[in-house]
């Protein structure tokens, strides 16, 4: 069978090998849950960068630009970090540029991937079923916080690592470990990440729309892809 492995933050991904595998970045507070959001309400292309300077500067090529550090909208950008922001395709037919603290680092950090894939609980089954499809074995790189492990990555990389049992085997620690967890805690995806650190900084900044958001399963049925740098529906 295919192997299925876990990388809790892009400051441990050198340890492991990209080489020929497809690499699911996710941050679900928020990062890949708003490229999900955006693709799936009529953007037509997401940007990624990782730092603020090279993304503001697509605005002068006809890109929306959207900015976040430590959870709030950069100064000089036309938006932040928020999935909800898309929807009711407020921006549909437009480009998009993008920098958030964590996720976009991630995607930086997975070049060399056979695939990247952008991995958010809204579209969770259209990714189970695209990497069932493929034969490469998947790693799952979780962006984290600032370096950091943290639960809502982490539980929706055992989320998908259970979700592909029928097709790809975990043999190492961390993917057995994440599995178990989303086995006790999935039922209730809200009331237990609402301990995680990150959702209380975004509690703090009253965006429980955004969580809300972020945690509901299977509301698009399509695939989000990285090709050439530039992040598209499939």
């Amino acid at each position: 069978m295919r192997q299925v492995e876990i990388c809790f933050s892009p400051e441990l991904i050198h340890l492991h090998d990209l080489e020929g595998k497809i690499v699911v970045v996710v941050d679900i507070f928020r990062a890949t849950s708003t490229m999900v959001a955006a693709l799936a309400n009529g953007i037509t292309e997401i940007k990624t960068f990782a730092s603020l300077e090279e993304c503001r500067d697509m605005g002068s090529e006809g890109y929306l630009i959207a900015g976040e550090r430590n959870g709030v909208t950069a100064e000089g950008f036309q938006l932040g970090n928020s999935p909800v922001a898309y929807l009711n395709n407020q921006y549909a037919g437009q480009k998009l540029a993008m920098t958030t603290t964590n996720g976009t680092l991630a995607i930086s950090k997975s070049q060399g991937a056979y695939e990247i894939l952008i991995g958010a609980f809204p579209n969770l089954s259209a990714t189970v079923s695209y990497l069932q499809s493929r034969d490469q074995d998947v790693l799952i790189h979780c962006a984290g916080w600032k370096g950091r492990f943290n639960l809502e990555d982490s539980l929706y990389a055992g989320a998908l690592a259970k979700s592909l049992e029928a097709t790809h085997t975990s043999e190492e620690d961390g993917a057995l470990a994440m599995k178990a967890l989303f086995e006790k805690e999935g039922h209730n995806l809200k009331g237990f990440l609402s301990q995680a650190s990150h959702a209380k900084r975004l509690q703090n900044h009253n965006i429980e729309s955004d969580i809300d958001f972020c945690l509901t399963l299977d509301l698009y049925p399509s695939v989000a892809k990285v090709e050439s740098e530039v992040v598209k529906w499939i």
